[in-house]
């Protein structure tokens, strides 16, 4: 496992396990055999339903809570200062920890515009050690600028989509001279044509991987924090298998080549639903 310092000093794995879409139980046996993988970052959200079965599954596993890094998210009905303070407690109660490593707001939700307060109380919960980092999720530059200028604590991350096809290199930019890590999410576009796509299979071929796992190592070597999403047990594997090989510098050219500004998702200033 690779490591990323956050700007606050706290240490974070550089690929975690994703568990969105996953119900309770699924995501209990995946998360026991993601750790077992050798898997230590978790992310998962109030929306996901599904914080009561990752918190069994940490509850089981044989691994130090300190060695673990967990991330769950306050969503969009929930935003406003006390609203997420409520939010954050009752996500905390499910997942049966005393602490969460970071917190992060789901969605901008620039109609409703409670980001500012959200994250501000965020940074109360940050300031009482309930929380070691704080960040977002699919906030576009503005919204972060804003972020910048009326609160006190820099995001440690930005989780957005990010692929081969919506490559996000200006936030990327951005997200970087603010000390600001990007964290991709759909990291391998759910599969399907990237996957698929001929410039993947001929660099995967080359280096005896899957094209999954040479779409996350570009990730990694973009200097992104990724987290990938499988129950599959054998596909778990495979996509913490990724730190044994580099791509050269032609092939990561190769893969920058073929973003097309493509999304999975919503648009972060469209996105507006409680």
């Amino acid at each position: 496992m690779e490591y990323v310092t956050l700007n606050n000093g706290q240490t974070m794995p550089k690929l975690g396990f994703g568990v969105w879409q996953v119900e309770n139980d699924e995501a209990e046996k995946a998360v026991k055999n993601a750790v077992k993988a050798g898997y230590r970052s978790i992310d998962t959200a109030m929306i996901y339903k599904n914080e009561e079965g990752v918190g069994r599954a940490l509850k089981a596993i044989d691994v130090p809570r300190e060695e673990m890094f967990i991330t769950t998210k306050v969503w969009n009905a929930d935003q406003g200062y006390d609203n997420t303070i409520k939010a954050f407690e009752a996500s905390l109660e499910r997942l049966g920890l005393e602490y969460v490593d970071m917190y992060l707001i789901h969605w901008p939700v620039p109609e409703h515009d409670n980001y500012v307060e959200t994250y501000q109380a965020m940074e109360k919960l940050y300031e009482l050690g309930r929380v070691k980092a704080i960040g977002v999720c699919n906030f576009d530059q503005n919204h972060i600028e804003r972020l910048l200028e009326e609160c006190s604590v820099p995001p440690a991350v930005n989780q957005v989509e990010c692929h081969p096809f919506l490559a996000q290199n200006e936030l990327k930019d951005f997200c970087r001279s603010n000390d600001i890590f990007i964290e991709a999410w759909s990291p391998l576009m759910q599969g399907g044509e990237v996957l698929n796509h001929p410039v993947i299979q001929s660099i995967a071929d080359d280096h005896s991987k899957t094209g999954a796992q040479v779409i996350l190592r570009w990730h990694l070597q973009n200097d992104s924090i990724v987290i990938p999403k499988s129950v599959t047990p054998e596909r778990i594997k495979e996509n913490i298998d990724v730190f044994d090989f580099e791509l050269s510098d032609n092939e990561m050219d190769l893969i920058n080549n073929l973003d097309r500004g493509i999304r999975k998702g919503p648009k972060p200033a469209e996105m507006n639903r409680l």
